[in-house]
């Protein structure tokens, strides 16, 4: 790994662990500051449209004038979205809090363009999913710090603690160095990408199956809380072994072609939400967290996929799109969640199953696969891979 991926990578370790402190009991904080089973679905969906809006954005923007700059804005501020929420002391002035922190999703199009850039030799998929796991380390982790402090001293320190670590994880990604704009000459080819009618498909895939796979998440601490009557620790603890498994499956699923791989990742999600329905005991309930650990992973692998179908000049802004169809599917999925959970909690988990089934179907189907050839990629050597600006 270069340099810079190395910082990244430890940046986004520090940064997992912070989030991961609160990323699994943060339902349960919400509730204890006053919102219902489908209001904390709904802030979720909020949550999700905060995260879809700014994508697009972001990657134009990264590949017209760099994606160092907006990695910088991202973390600086996602640090200062961290404390509004660790200084809340109400239900709407969190909220605002989490939206803003939401927004610097926007990260995720120049970020992913940085690190395809920065790869060497490594394949796109590789890249992307060994530093998606550099995040998980430390989101092994930060589950059990938070709920040990939530148990024992309540919500709020856990955001403190989380927000002061933040700080650690802005100062290395400041360190990382610049990379030069791509530019091409023939601006509308390269953008055709975005009417091509492989990349229209593919995009429908992805929000199902981001959609599916979202949707058995949002109140999975509720429901493991108030129906198999566990603790916010175990929750925690749960919240750690899922993020083991997205580290183990980074470094398995990662390693595959990037379409066998997102596969697979929807397939270990549906065995989670099967795990959920009908698992009876911690046993159970670990062995699906480990097994969430797919959505990570086939989130990743999504992305990757994208490069096949766009010029480098563009990168940013394809990744842009895909995260921001993916993103998009929170919008509804939250909001599904807690109206199915008022009905009848296991419906989340009986639906989501089937969403999977019909996503893996279409799936296999028609995302990308560079084996049959046609390729919609234009001129891949312009991708600037190990060259950074001065």
């Amino acid at each position: 790994m270069s340099r810079d991926l190395i910082l990244v990578a430890l940046s986004l370790l520090t940064w997992g662990l912070g989030e991961g402190m609160f990323l699994y009991i943060q339902p349960l904080y919400l509730e204890a500051l006053g919102a219902s089973p489908q209001g904390v679905g709904n802030i979720i969906g909020a949550v999700g449209v905060a995260m879809t809006v700014a994508h697009i954005p972001a990657g134009f923007l990264a590949d017209r004038v760099g994606r160092r700059p907006l990695m910088w804005a991202a973390w600086i501020l996602g640090l200062g979205a961290a404390w509004v929420m660790a200084l809340a002391s109400s239900l709407p002035i969190f909220v605002a809090g989490l939206l803003l922190y939401s927004t610097t999703a926007f990260v995720m199009s120049p970020m992913s363009s940085y690190i395809t850039a920065a790869r060497g030799q490594m394949s796109v998929g590789r890249a992307l999913t060994i530093v998606s796991a550099s995040f998980n380390v430390g989101a092994i982790i930060g589950p059990l710090v938070g709920g040990w402090i939530g148990d024992g001293y309540g919500f709020q320190p856990v955001y403190l603690t989380a927000a002061s670590i933040f700080g650690v994880s802005t100062l290395i990604i400041l360190l990382i160095r610049s990379q030069p704009v791509v530019r091409h000459s023939l601006r509308v080819e390269a953008t055709s990408f975005a009417t091509d009618r492989r990349y229209l498909v593919y995009l429908g895939i992805v929000f199902l199956a981001m959609l599916a796979m979202y949707l058995p998440q949002p109140l999975a601490p509720n429901y493991l809380k108030h129906e198999h009557a566990l603790t916010v620790a175990q929750i925690g603890q749960l919240g750690s072994v899922a993020s083991l498994g997205i580290v183990a499956q980074s470094l398995t699923l990662g390693h595959l072609p990037a379409r066998l791989g997102f596969l697979l990742g929807q397939a270990t999600v549906a065995l989670f939400a099967l795990a959920l329905w009908q698992g009876m005991g911690m046993p159970v309930f670990i062995v699906g967290y480990f097994l969430l650990g797919g959505y990570r992973v086939a989130r990743s692998l999504a992305t990757a996929q994208t490069r096949e179908l766009a010029h480098a000049a563009n990168m940013g802004l394809a990744y842009g799109i895909t995260e921001t169809v993916g993103a998009s599917a929170t919008i509804l999925a939250s909001p599904l969640a807690g109206y199915l959970y008022a009905q009848q909690p296991t419906l989340v988990y009986t639906l989501a199953i089937g969403l999977i089934v019909v996503s893996l179907i279409a799936s296999a189907i028609f995302a990308p696969n560079p084996a049959r050839g046609g390729s919609t990629t234009v001129n891949r050597g312009h991708e600037g891979s190990g060259g950074f600006a001065p």
